[in-house]
């Protein structure tokens, strides 16, 4: 098991159930399977990694409106939630799961450890639907994973933009790309799965995923552990230079096609990183909210509502740095926000059937690749 730590929900509130939330829910508990049995212990129990959107403010205001007692179980990341609903499956501690992605959610569904939701919801946009549209999960929020360059110092003169994956293996990249793992980090699998399309359709049909990141691994890639490592410790690009350990000796990174747009809402309408739309190199993310089977059906159908309520889910860019899973909110234009960010205009297509079936292997085959290079 991996390590965690639980975070206690603050006060038990002694308030009158009001609202809509739970007059919803009881009218729509017909429709659940009859195999489906639920106590309503007045609590919530949320299994999730570091997902910023979940503010105290948001949780106590959830408190308020529904009578719930919220208490969070924080794990390290999206695939320590998973293996978290592997290992108590019939015998679930949580009511929900947040963060799951469309990497994760198939083996998830497949391992039937989720429960159907009886929330009330409208206004969920296409795109956050693609990857999937059942009654197991619901999008929270949404976005692009893809490479980030150092604009001051990719610039044409220094280092010259990559127009392609196979330029990331020459001379002049050694040491120089920062690349979250794929056994460890949302975004390092999703970045890996987008290889495995990138390459299906790349002009040299001989070539393989696996050569590319070979060829990485002899060029010196630096893998970490995880998105933070990549971005803030190893990235020049980013805000990095201002935090502690800062290293600095990557001029390329995975992040977020919008991590230059939230670069410079934080900083006045400037940032100096910029995202690379290379077709086929980006991987559309969708984040999950599900309830867990065993679990309180109530609350965390409840929670589900709340949290893509327009109230709460237009405020995605900003509290969680993502974007909206609703239709019509777009990312903010001050600051130069929406400006820097990019919509990848071919982003791979990998559907979450194949992800599930697939990325075990995958795993195994990239792991080879790096040490066997």
């Amino acid at each position: 098991m991996k390590r965690f730590t639980f975070l206690v929900g603050v006060l038990i509130l002694n308030l009158t159930i009001s609202g809509c939330l739970t007059d919803k829910i009881d009218d729509n508990k017909a429709s659940q399977p009859e195999e489906y049995e639920w106590v309503d212990d007045g609590e919530l129990v949320i299994v999730t990694y570091d997902v910023y959107g979940l503010t105290d403010e948001m949780l106590e205001q959830f408190e308020n409106e529904s009578g719930y007692e919220v208490t969070l179980l924080k794990l390290d990341d999206a695939g320590s939630v998973l293996d978290h609903l592997l290992q108590h499956k019939g015998q679930q501690v949580a009511d929900i799961a947040i963060g799951l992605d469309n990497t994760y959610l198939q083996t998830a569904i497949d391992n039937n450890v989720l429960w159907e939701h009886n929330a009330m919801l409208q206004n969920i946009s296409e795109s956050a639907l693609l990857p999937y549209d059942g009654p197991l999960a619901v999008p929270f929020d949404q976005g692009y994973i893809c490479l980030n360059y150092d604009s001051d110092i990719v610039d044409g003169v220094n280092y010259t933009v990559p127009e392609s994956l196979w330029e990331l293996t020459e001379e002049e990249w050694e040491g120089k790309v920062a690349i979250p793992s794929p056994e460890t980090s949302s975004p390092g699998r999703a970045f890996m799965t987008a290889t495995t399309d990138y390459f299906s359709t790349d002009s040299d049909n001989e070539t393989e995923w696996t050569d590319w990141w070979s060829a990485m691994s002899l060029n010196d890639v630096i893998i970490t552990t995880g998105w933070s490592e990549a971005y803030e410790t190893r990235y020049t690009g980013g805000y990095g230079e201002w935090t502690d350990g800062y290293v600095g000796d990557a001029h390329i990174v995975v992040s977020y096609c919008h991590s230059p747009g939230v670069e410079s809402w934080y900083n006045g309408n400037w940032t100096k990183s910029a995202a690379l739309d290379i077709p086929k190199a980006s991987f559309h993310q969708v984040e999950y909210a599900a309830a867990l089977e065993g679990g309180n059906l109530d609350s965390a159908s409840a929670f589900i509502e709340y949290l893509l309520s327009p109230e709460v889910n237009s405020k995605m860019p900003i509290e969680n740095s993502m974007y909206s899973a609703l239709e019509g909110y777009d990312l903010p234009e001050e600051n130069g926000y929406l400006f820097h960010s990019v919509v990848p205009s071919e982003p791979a297509v990998v559907s979450s059937a194949t992800i599930a079936s697939n990325m075990e292997e995958w795993l195994e085959m990239w792991n080879k690749a790096m040490v066997d290079a």
